[in-house]
């Protein structure tokens, strides 16, 4: 699939937005793909976390289709590792609340496996499910 990336895409309004409520620069971030070398949660990830940057960068709305924004644990490693010192977790934190602005919901109760239920700490799922509230 090719996307045709333009002017009016890298500087639209899905780019402000991103940039708005989460209080980041996307063009800070260039790209050494430290964050995605230190996630503990990289392998659950269909996109890498320097992709989900680079394609919110280009103003790429599908990045908001990905699974990887609602996985990221916010745990802030990459935010350490970056030289240019860019939040991702924020940056995550606003594409999940775009996307639920605009009606995307993954949460279903019912679909919890229950033993993960059963291993997971409650912190872990009540942290999770803060992800989803609008």
């Amino acid at each position: 699939m090719r996307t045709t990336i333009s002017v009016n895409k890298v500087r639209g309004k899905f780019v402000r937005d991103v940039e708005e409520i989460s209080g980041e620069d996307l063009l800070a971030c260039n790209q050494c793909g430290k964050c995605s070398a230190g996630c503990p949660v990289v392998a659950a990830m269909d996109l890498l976390p320097s992709q989900v940057i680079r394609m919110a960068q280009l103003g790429m709305e599908e990045v908001l289709e990905s699974p990887t924004i609602w996985i990221c644990a916010s745990c802030l490693t990459c935010v350490a590792r970056c030289p240019k010192g860019v939040d991702l977790p924020r940056l995550m934190e606003a594409l999940r609340e775009i996307s639920l602005r605009a009606g995307v919901s993954e949460l279903d109760l019912d679909q919890l496996p229950q033993e993960l239920v059963r291993e997971l700490p409650q912190l872990a799922i009540v942290g999770g499910f803060r992800k989803y509230i609008k």
